[in-house]
């Protein structure tokens, strides 16, 4: 088994954890274990959601549909200040 070590861990985090292992009724080593094993699995579970996007348009010709004409020319963003 490997050995990890986590320095400069925020006192804030380490009660939030210390708090959600006893709501788990685990030791907190072992709840880190467990939320690294959750958040590892579910990269692992399939296809990316851009994957699936472009598995589902994929089969589409390009020049079957007709795109809209634009009524305005393009204008960049405003953002208030």
């Amino acid at each position: 088994m490997a050995v990890l070590t986590i320095r400069d861990f925020d006192e804030g985090l380490k009660a939030k954890l210390r708090i959600r292992a006893a709501e788990h009724g685990r030791s907190m080593e072992a709840e880190v274990r467990a939320i690294l094993a959750a958040a590892l699995s579910k990269s692992d579970s399939g296809p990316g959601m851009g994957t699936r996007i472009r598995q589902r348009f994929a089969d589409l010709d390009e020049d079957s549909f007709e795109l809209p004409r634009r009524t305005e020319p393009a204008r960049a963003a405003e953002f208030p200040e």
